[in-house]
């Protein structure tokens, strides 16, 4: 990218970038935490989605080592919700080594970042950059729209993304390298969206490739979508006298460490009754969970929910589906 063009990315960035929680007010360093944090919480989700659950946890756990010293149980339910579960535990994960091993401070270069828990290529660059001023590439799928654009990049992802990432190379200057890094993913969050691309607005338009040849929408390339495949499953709605069973789902797997309805089997002999189904989408399938529910006069060990106070457990968003089915149920039978 020219001189020009990168001066203008950057003057636009500080006229029109948003205040986010996140961010750093004017004169303020950022903070590392919440910068490590928040590019957690936005992998693969919207800032829209992910910004109130961003403020709940640092109001419940303002440092590094807040978080650390919180039960595992506490935290996967506040990030109940969230999705991609495996964010939550990588998260304590690496807040308790920070905390822990590192006294507290974030490691301030790549290298050492991507050693820790759920810190991979493009979060270690992030937060290398934007929380310590680091030239670092960091290319999320914004980031990749914006270069695929500004080249006109004709291969079809996700082949296209090494190059994406060698002209994203030479785009980082040495200096800013935080504001270009939050300038870029800003362009391409707010202007250079994924349909209809808001052209008039952009700084770049005079550079951009894409834009030269008419149809800047056209890029990136994207290779046809596989089909997921669909799965079905059964859950277990089992009911003692206003309390509704519910267990912790193991550590390793789909939704691990989360408080849930059974669905290995049925917990009890009892009279199981059909409460219909619930359609959810994973990332590599989707799901048809049915439900169903009974009574029981003999409750087994276990942890047993005030039915009532359900949406206080923390379910992760398919369990909350069937909970509101099962809350149905119930009113109804």
């Amino acid at each position: 990218m020219p001189v020009d063009a990168c001066q203008a990315l950057l003057c636009w960035y500080a006229v029109d970038k948003r205040s986010l929680p996140w961010r750093a007010g004017p004169g303020k360093a950022p903070d590392p935490y919440r910068v490590w944090l928040s590019e957690v919480m936005l992998q693969q989700t919207t800032i829209a989605h992910a910004r109130p659950y961003f403020e709940t946890f640092v109001h419940r756990w303002p440092t590094v080592e807040a978080l650390a010293a919180e039960s595992d149980g506490e935290v996967m339910a506040a990030w109940a919700g969230l999705g991609y579960y495996a964010r939550a535990r990588n998260l304590l994960a690496c807040a308790r080594i920070v905390a822990d091993q590192l006294g507290g401070r974030f490691p301030e270069d790549e290298a050492a970042l991507r050693r820790l828990p759920g810190i991979g290529a493009y979060t270690a660059a992030a937060v290398a950059a934007i929380a310590f001023g680091r030239r670092a590439v960091a290319v999320d799928a914004n980031v990749e729209r914006v270069v695929a654009r500004l080249f006109a990049v004709e291969a079809p992802l996700p082949s296209a993304r090494a190059a994406i990432r060698d002209h994203a190379e030479r785009l980082t200057p040495e200096e800013n390298a935080g504001d270009f890094v939050q300038a870029m993913m800003e362009l391409g969050q707010t202007v250079c969206m994924p349909r209809r691309p808001d052209c008039g607005r952009c700084p770049l338009t005079p550079h951009c490739a894409g834009y030269a040849a008419g149809d800047p929408g056209a890029f990136p390339v994207k290779a046809p979508k596989a089909a997921r495949p669909r799965r079905e499953g059964v859950a277990y709605w089992l009911e003692h006298r206003g309390r509704v069973l519910l267990v912790r789902r193991p550590q390793k797997g789909l939704l691990g460490g989360m408080l849930a309805l059974p669905t290995d089997g049925a917990p009890a002999e009892a009279a199981w009754r059909e409460a219909g189904a619930v359609d959810h989408v994973f990332t590599h399938f989707a799901l048809t969970m049915r439900l169903l529910c009974a009574e029981t006069d003999t409750p087994a060990e276990g942890i047993w929910w005030p039915v009532e106070r359900i949406g206080e457990a923390g379910l992760p968003t398919l369990f909350a589906k069937l909970a509101v089915r099962g809350s149905e149920w119930r009113r109804a039978a």
